[in-house]
């Protein structure tokens, strides 16, 4: 990153310049982003046979709004999710290559029907709804 901007006023004095952006002096709480991640992956888990669901959805499901990359990584590095039931909005295939082929053969697989290259998100998505349980997990 290189050496902190400095100024000089009038008398002389330096003064080290704030860099914009995240500040440095907070520090993430490990505790709470575990219990995030494991609320998201409880969420993915409860998306029934035949339903989609947004990465957006199931991150405000997960009492996590705006947190959709956080479900990515989730899915990413998690085994055992249902992660072919998770979409991009409005139902696009967001995987590239051989893992989107394999996405929707498995969605297909359980009825998901497609209107070109996305889902038909009118009959299959599933609402999420955020449970007590995340909002509970959250607080802190």
């Amino acid at each position: 990153m290189g050496p902190p901007p400095v100024s000089q006023d009038a008398a002389g004095a330096t003064t080290i310049l704030r860099r914009k952006g995240r500040s440095t002096s907070k520090k993430n709480n490990p505790d709470k982003a575990g219990a995030a991640l494991l609320t998201i992956e409880r969420t993915i888990r409860t998306i029934p046979h035949g339903k989609v669901a947004t990465y957006g959805g199931v991150a405000c499901a997960a009492g996590l709004p705006g947190a959709a990359r956080l479900v990515a990584r989730v899915l990413r590095r998690s085994y055992g999710l249902p992660w072919q039931r998770v979409l991009g909005a409005g139902g696009a295939i967001k995987l590239t290559g051989d893992s989107a082929i394999e996405q929707r053969l498995r969605l297909e697989a359980e009825g998901v029907r497609f209107r070109g290259r996305k889902v038909d998100m009118k009959a299959h998505e599933w609402k999420v709804t955020q449970s007590p349980d995340s909002r509970r997990n959250m607080r802190g």
